[in-house]
């Protein structure tokens, strides 16, 4: 198992979690439990990204920082050799292997509990991420009260060092020739899981997984913001929404891009595609460092419903069509319901804040960050909510991009991946 980064960079992460913290604490940060899929067959693991960014460790573990005495100590509690285990499920590293990662000590996970209880009684504060671990979480059912260090980690996480920015580099590079690949080699009456498989197909090839499960929805299904089930046929005169992405080191991409299957859009689907295209633009050209996270959602948001009052979707006022400039809950949320866009880094959905729903306020965005720009349009003919007008039904079209905010402005990570008109009608069934 080698280490996406210099053990410097950890420590330094460490240090700088360490001195938000208060003395005499102990810091608990396990990593998740494996997921029983079916019977005795379990879901592929994918450690808890708290665990990879304190300390890289991708296996079943926990990692334990405490203060005593003013001194800051750390330990990997991991799974012991055990040859009769590893004949099944292959080598682990063991705390004797585990020496060479970012921290003080190793040990195994089977003294856990007791090396717990001994740091309770001469420390007096708990901080834990709860939920994650079944083991975790009951033995520390009896404590009075538990601090969460997320607090403090989400903040962290905002700001990616160059190193990270290098691995989501190469996953936004992975990411837009997989969908590349996909625009490609897709034909008129190929089913969406064809399409799924040739996106993630290409994720395999190069070495990466994908990074959330991909949503490939023709026709009317590509209205539904999370389609997953990607089981009907594309028919030649339909749009494909693919909205899919990599991981690097556990560093995600998150790239949207629609086509029509027989590489010419209609009259009707151009004229969604382009708006969208002009907001998503603007959203981009609003991610500007020092600017308020809302900045970008305004922005795309103005161009959508601006565009809905001129392709007659809409009939009032554009601060009807926008809503309470706080809320951005006008008439255009019918056509666009989700936010313009979200952190990215070592979760899809990545910490932070920014999400739409969100209590507090986005933070402002400054070099280093790294999100998604992605305003979208739906017309669903199944829906019985809204009147859609008969010439968009069953158009549903989103363009996404990886932005990192850099103190130059706004830089896209995933250009390389078409996006005009032009350049994904030259591009459709191409290879074929």
């Amino acid at each position: 198992m080698k280490l996406p980064f210099e053990n410097s960079e950890y420590l330094e992460r460490q240090a700088r979690l360490f001195s938000e913290m208060p003395e005499n604490t102990t810091l608990i940060i396990p990593t998740n439990d494996r997921k029983i899929r079916s019977n005795d067959v379990v879901y592929p693991f994918r450690p808890n990204s708290y665990m990879l960014y304190m300390c890289g460790w991708k296996e079943e573990g926990v990692f334990v920082a405490s203060n005593v005495d003013g001194e800051w100590g750390t330990t990997l509690f991991v799974n012991p050799r055990d040859t009769e285990t590893e004949i099944w499920e292959g080598i682990r590293i063991g705390p004797e292997g585990a020496v060479n990662w970012p921290v003080t000590d190793t040990d195994s996970l089977e003294n856990f509990e007791s090396k717990i209880r001994d740091l309770f009684g001469r420390t007096q504060k708990v901080f834990c991420i709860g939920g994650v671990s079944q083991r975790v979480d009951e033995l520390l059912a009896g404590v009075a009260e538990i601090g969460d260090p997320r607090i403090i980690l989400d903040r962290m996480r905002r700001i990616k060092s160059k190193r990270e920015i290098e691995h989501m580099r190469e996953a936004a590079r992975i990411g837009s020739e997989a969908h590349i690949h996909a625009i490609m080699t897709t034909l008129p009456g190929f089913g969406e899981w064809e399409i799924q498989s040739a996106v993630e197909g290409y994720f395999m090839k190069s070495n990466s997984n994908w990074s959330f499960p991909s949503i490939v929805g023709g026709g009317d299904n590509g209205t539904v913001l999370h389609y997953n089930l990607n089981e009907c046929i594309v028919n030649d005169g339909d749009l494909v929404l693919v909205d899919a992405g990599c991981e690097v080191h556990g560093y995600a991409s998150d790239i949207t891009r629609t086509w029509p299957v027989n590489g010419k859009f209609s009259d009707s689907q151009r004229e969604i595609y382009e708006l969208v295209l002009k907001a998503e633009i603007a959203g981009i050209e609003a991610c500007q460092p020092g600017a308020p996270w809302v900045n970008f959602h305004r922005a795309a948001s103005k161009v959508i419903a601006e565009g809905l009052i001129d392709l007659k979707v809409l009939n009032c006022s554009l601060d009807d069509a926008l809503g309470h400039p706080d809320e951005f809950d006008g008439q255009f949320r019918n056509f666009f319901m989700h936010g313009s866009g979200h952190f990215l880094g070592l979760d899809v959905h990545d910490v932070g804040g920014g999400r739409k729903g969100d209590k507090e306020p986005g933070p402002l965005l400054e070099a280093g960050m790294v999100l998604t720009v992605e305003p979208g349009l739906y017309f669903a003919k199944w829906r019985t909510d809204i009147e859609i007008p008969p010439r968009y039904e069953g158009i549903g079209v989103r363009i996404e991009d990886d932005v990192l905010i850099t103190d130059d402005g706004p830089e896209v990570l995933t250009a390389g991946c078409p996006k005009t008109v032009d350049e994904i009608e030259r591009l459709v069934g191409t290879g074929a």
